[in-house]
């Protein structure tokens, strides 16, 4: 039998989730939660992905906690371990280290009505007992490997990018890329110049936009750290010049063809071969699918060493992989980037709620429901950070989490000054939310653009992404309404 720990909250890893809901609490005078992190050390996705040319593709400035920012980033997009850094020193900072119990993975959780307590299990055996359960696990964490036929019996190195072996020596390999997404767009510029072959697999092509990415001059790092409210301006301007991409994105199909313009310009610019770039152009609305940004991925296809198959992967051999139309290519080594488990995240966690009723299995029937990404009836006190249809097309995801840690802290405050015991919305609440943010995606590029994308579950219900403006979300979740919810005494 593991151990048991008794705490008021248990959070639920240590991503920029994880990290804004310990911040809050403790700004809160609120010391008794513990961090689950299956892992060893904080950073979420951003401890994850080493993979070569990691990095953000929203500005630093805006991808950070308004209440800390960096006036150091060395770059408008910076490199993943920069971010990664910069996780720690927020965790060092705030003094979160002795809160994370490091090596615990959540496997399930089950509500008691009777004690108004969650049971939390993990993989080591061990039990936390918490009132109050805040998942952070985010959406990017599960590696989404495609079962090829054959795999199993493949002689040369396979990885997920999200799991990159760096003890692999690429140079001079053969090497086969399954997957063109938004982790393969930045790998292969990197691994290009020093495979001897790079034959990269491409289901269905990404539209990419030129990416702004610049140095950060010294005279900005130094009026940002010197002058108040400088850095603030900047990040009010990035704000607003993302949040403007959201009105393409949501029914509005004449900007978003004025930008695919843009995107087509882009293919044209840098690939020469008229074949080549027939096997790069999309044939669905740009917006979509996840809108790439890239200056270097384009070019690395250009290169002698460098072929793009579209006929998919029919099989894998010893050594190498056939094709759909029958062609055998020799490789040393595979990598998958074929992203994440999204909309099946939760398919795999056991979390019990009142009368049984299992959320993983809820989902895989239903579709993943929530309020407003945070609560699901029937779940009382459980709460979600970047929960279902909060995640962003146009702007930073942070800016979410942000409302979110605010919203959940005024909902464990107002139970506690009602003397209740939990706190769960209500079903018609759950329902209208629903209805209404399907309407809303309905209308929107994601089911209006000709595309299949991991933004849509099994049923081809878009259950990722947040419609319209992140000021409206602000708003939404700018005051929680008592009235929305079931105080349970």
């Amino acid at each position: 039998m593991g151990n048991r720990t008794e705490a008021e909250v248990v959070i639920v890893g240590t991503g920029f989730s994880g990290l804004g809901m310990a911040i809050q609490l403790r700004q809160e005078g609120r010391e008794d939660f513990v961090i689950l992190e299956k892992a060893h050390d904080v950073g979420g996705t951003w401890r994850d992905n080493t993979y070569p040319g990691c990095a953000c593709d929203i500005q630093s400035h805006m991808y950070s906690f308004s209440f800390e920012q960096n006036p150091n980033w060395s770059r408008s997009f910076s490199p993943q371990p920069e971010i990664f850094e910069y996780m720690r020193g927020v965790a060092r900072k705030y003094d979160l280290y002795p809160y994370v119990r490091f090596g615990q993975e959540m496997t399930g959780a089950r509500w008691d009505s009777d004690e108004g307590r969650w049971y939390v299990s993990t993989a080591g055996g061990d039990e936390f007992v918490c009132r109050y359960l805040v998942a952070g696990v985010g959406a990017l964490h599960l590696p989404q490997v495609p079962e090829l036929p054959g795999m199993e019996r493949f002689q040369g190195k396979s990885f997920h990018s999200a799991e990159w072996d760096h003890d692999y020596d690429l140079r001079g390999k053969r090497v086969a890329v399954v997957g063109t997404g938004a982790s393969a767009i930045q790998f292969v510029p990197q691994i290009a110049k020093d495979v001897a072959e790079l034959t990269i697999f491409q289901r269905t092509p990404p539209w990419i936009m030129p990416k702004p990415d610049h140095p950060m001059p010294e005279w900005a790092k130094r009026l940002f750290a010197r002058v108040p409210g400088a850095q603030r301006a900047y990040r009010d301007l990035l704000y607003w010049l993302l949040e403007a991409r959201a009105v393409g994105f949501n029914g509005n199909p004449r900007l978003m063809k004025l930008a695919q313009k843009l995107a087509k310009r882009n293919i044209d610019k840098h690939i020469d071969d008229p074949r080549l770039r027939a096997k790069l152009t999309p044939d669905y609305v740009l917006g979509c699918k996840r809108v790439l940004i890239s200056n270097d991925y384009y070019p690395a296809l250009n290169r002698d060493n460098v072929s793009v198959v579209t006929d998919g992967v029919a099989e894998v051999r010893e050594h190498g992989i056939v094709d759909e139309a029958g062609v055998e290519r020799e490789v040393d080594a595979i990598i998958f980037g074929t992203g994440f488990h999204v909309t099946d995240a939760f398919d795999d966690l056991d979390i019990i709620g009142v009368g049984g009723r299992n959320l993983g299995k809820l989902w895989a029937t239903e579709g993943m429901q929530t309020h407003l990404g945070i609560t699901v009836t029937g779940f009382p006190n459980l709460f979600f950070l970047l929960g279902p249809n909060t995640g962003l097309g146009h702007n930073s995801v942070v800016f979410m989490i942000e409302q979110q840690i605010r919203y959940i802290a005024e909902a464990i405050r107002l139970t506690e000054s009602r003397g209740a015991k939990a706190i769960e919305v209500r079903e018609p609440v759950q329902e209208q939310f629903n209805t209404e943010i399907q309407r809303k995606l309905a209308n929107g590029i994601w089911t209006q653009g000709g595309c299949k994308s991991w933004y849509l579950d099994a049923q081809g219900v878009n259950r990722t992404i947040w419609p319209g403006f992140t000021w409206r979300y602000w708003l939404r979740t700018r005051k929680l309404r008592a009235d929305d919810f079931e105080l349970i005494r």
